[in-house]
């Protein structure tokens, strides 16, 4: 059975192409992919994000299950409505899941997990959380939308009450802040400024139509794609999973190994960082006209590897993709394209920020 999210029919109305995402019916694209992608890049798009899963944790030793829980260290949050990317690991040092966690007080610390992980994101957390006496609430009766682009926070604020204006106006980037009924965080997926906003499923529709008379126009998972990987962030499932530890996937940025914090995976992840890995994530670009998929072959000077997430980037106007690599120098690098040795290079992502190309992209 497809679940819906309460924007659904708002979808259809709207003329949406609707696709199976994860065992959601979702947006691909209302028309044309890439010019969503262009109006977040430029003006403000909006996204159906309530298919993600927002999950309360409760309980006078939230903090010191969440040191356990993941990888990075909540510690860095101090004051109420910050928030903190993290990945959870299994013992094995591979990714359960990547999410963000928002503190908002000392006992009650809010997580926000893919779609297509939460049964066994519940199971694991749910699991670990009951040693420290943390109750775990799911919270299916919110819905989310993310606003995105250079225009988008101004666009947002102008729909919203003076006092709940004044502070979204305030908060700064991994920050959340309440009012009007709205959660409302300033992150996002697609390497522009923006909010997602977690709000109950009864105003979700009118949010959606005031955001649209406000100027902000609906994209969809295609759009979300491209963006994503323009703007160098992982997808999980496809950079990363179980088998993968996040020195392996770039995310070493996402793991504290703070003294005396004992989380799980992370004897894993020191060897790993003492001795080494053995396979690595970097950027390729392809100069060439064609399209870079997943699980093409990479051929490199150490051996091969394979492409991860690849695809056309609009504001490129060629080919991108993330590939998992032996380490090493890996020399003159090529992409095996339906049996032909095709030139790629490697290089540092982000590809694109603040619309615009990254150096040496």
């Amino acid at each position: 059975m497809t679940k819906k999210t309460v924007l659904n029919e708002t979808h259809r109305a709207l003329g949406a192409k609707m696709v199976d995402f994860g065992g959601w019916d979702m947006p691909l694209n209302y028309g044309s992919q890439i010019e969503e992608h262009h109006l977040v890049r430029r003006d403000a798009g909006m996204f159906d994000v309530s298919h993600m899963t927002v999950v309360d944790l409760n309980g006078d030793r939230v903090r010191d299950f969440l040191r356990r829980l993941v990888a990075n260290s909540v510690d860095k949050l101090k004051s109420p409505g910050k928030a903190l990317y993290t990945c959870m690991l299994n013992p094995a040092g591979g990714v359960i899941d990547d999410l963000i966690v928002y503190f908002l007080s000392e006992s009650w610390f809010r997580v926000v997990v893919n779609a297509a992980t939460r049964d066994k994101d519940i199971a694991w957390i749910t699991d670990q959380a009951a040693a420290f006496g943390v109750q775990v609430t799911e919270r299916p009766e919110l819905a989310m939308i993310a606003v995105q682009g250079p225009n988008a926070r101004a666009k947002v604020l102008g729909v919203l009450s003076p006092e709940t204006r004044a502070k979204a106006e305030k908060i700064g980037k991994f920050v959340a802040c309440e009012g009007d009924g709205l959660f409302i965080a300033r992150t996002g997926y697609t390497g522009e400024d923006g909010f997602e906003i977690i709000v109950p499923e009864g105003q979700a529709v009118a949010l959606w139509n005031a955001l649209k008379d406000a100027g902000v126009g609906p994209a969809g998972l295609g759009a979300r794609d491209t963006l994503r990987l323009e703007a160098g962030m992982n997808l999980y499932g496809q950079d990363m999973d179980e088998t993968i530890s996040p020195y392996e996937a770039a995310l070493a940025w996402t793991v504290a190994l703070d003294e005396g914090r004992a989380f799980t995976g992370r004897d894993v992840l020191e060897k790993q960082k003492a001795e080494g890995v053995k396979r690595v994530m970097v950027g390729l670009v392809m100069d060439e006209k064609g399209v870079l998929r997943h699980g093409q072959r990479v051929v490199t000077a150490h051996g091969d590897g394979e492409v991860l997430s690849g695809t056309f980037s609009p504001t490129l106007g060629k080919a991108i993709a993330f590939a998992r690599v032996p380490a090493g120098e890996p020399g003159e690098v090529q992409v095996d394209i339906r049996g032909k040795l095709v030139p790629v290079r490697v290089v540092k992502f982000p590809f694109v920020r603040d619309g615009k190309p990254c150096e040496g992209v």
